[in-house]
């Protein structure tokens, strides 16, 4: 898991709120562009995004793909930044 990444996806307001919509569980796309005033093209390339930073994971069910957070990506994000935290706070 590279954290650039990881902050380049978090960096956008659209990727942000996707990430809080799947806080309350999965969703297809469809559910998540209800939410979104972007086209379906651009929400794909958010939904992308996400992927490749590892933050979310889909499957397909039928002709849908549903969505879910990765949970364990943002805790070990969570992780990283505390000890970089700890460091800087223990050399003042």
């Amino acid at each position: 898991m590279s954290l650039s990444k990881t902050f380049s996806a978090l960096s956008e307001p659209n990727r942000q709120k996707i990430l809080d919509l799947l806080k309350k569980g999965e969703l297809s796309v469809n559910e998540i562009g209800k939410y979104l005033e972007v086209t379906t093209p651009t929400l794909s390339h958010h939904l992308d995004i996400l992927k490749r930073a590892d933050l979310i994971s889909s499957r397909r069910q039928g002709q849908q793909i549903i969505y879910s957070l990765n949970f364990s990506i943002l805790e070990e994000v969570a992780e990283k930044i505390a000890k970089f935290l700890a460091v800087k706070k223990a050399k003042k």
